[in-house]
């Protein structure tokens, strides 16, 4: 995008404010420390460096104009969940106590860019977390996926016993851990998300995929 229309980015004569999607793993590992919006990132993994270069980027472009950096946590949604995952039969229930990952449903994400974009905001950047209230081990939530299907979850199998087995994007993503803040994001945009932790934003998708919720 920059690449393309940095000329006309910054030409544009009514344009106030710019929004940019990043992740929350430019932060990298943290052995499970809590990160809030004003926590200097330390990306671990060469695409959270790419995520960062843009985001610096981005600030260099936006020069007079407001920004807003969003740090997204895992996307989930109506068919990008963890009810897909079972009804191929490739879910895993991989237990590794204690490290959590931090999540956002598509619909709280657009919710908090509709919110910062309708601010009036003077010009300058500003970080933001998108990330529910209630970061949790990848177990667990496939535990909630079954139960509200009626399914037995997959069978339970240590980190050290799937290893071997995993990718090296799913391998990256475990080498991390951190546990990441929202409050300042969601006082800043006067919000409160629609999905606060994955077992509302399971039931909301399942309700959706059933004609029984918005689509």
């Amino acid at each position: 995008m920059i690449a393309a229309h940095a000329a006309a980015i910054r030409a544009a004569p009514a344009l106030r404010w710019i929004g940019y999607l990043s992740t929350t793993g430019v932060y990298g590992d943290r052995g499970g420390a809590e990160v809030d919006e004003a926590t200097p990132p330390a990306p671990g993994q060469p695409r959270s460096q790419r995520r960062l270069d843009a985001e610096r980027q981005w600030a260099a472009l936006a020069a007079g104009r407001a920004l807003d950096i969003f740090r997204t946590g895992g996307i989930y949604g109506p068919g990008r969940s963890a009810f897909d995952d079972l009804r191929a039969g490739t879910a895993r229930r991989t237990l590794k106590p204690g490290h959590l990952f931090g999540r956002i449903h598509r619909d709280d994400i657009a919710l908090a860019v509709i919110a910062a974009m309708e601010q009036d905001r003077p010009p300058g950047a500003r970080v933001l977390h998108l990330v529910d209230d209630e970061p949790a081990e990848s177990a667990v939530v496939v535990e909630e996926a079954a139960r509200l299907l009626g399914i037995a979850p997959p069978p339970a199998v240590s980190f050290e016993q799937a290893l071997p087995g995993l990718s090296a994007m799913a391998r990256s993503f475990w080498s991390e851990n951190r546990r990441v803040a929202n409050a300042v994001t969601k006082a800043a945009l006067d919000i409160a998300w629609r999905y606060p932790t994955y077992r509302e934003g399971l039931a909301a998708i399942l309700a959706e995929e059933r004609g029984q919720g918005p689509a």
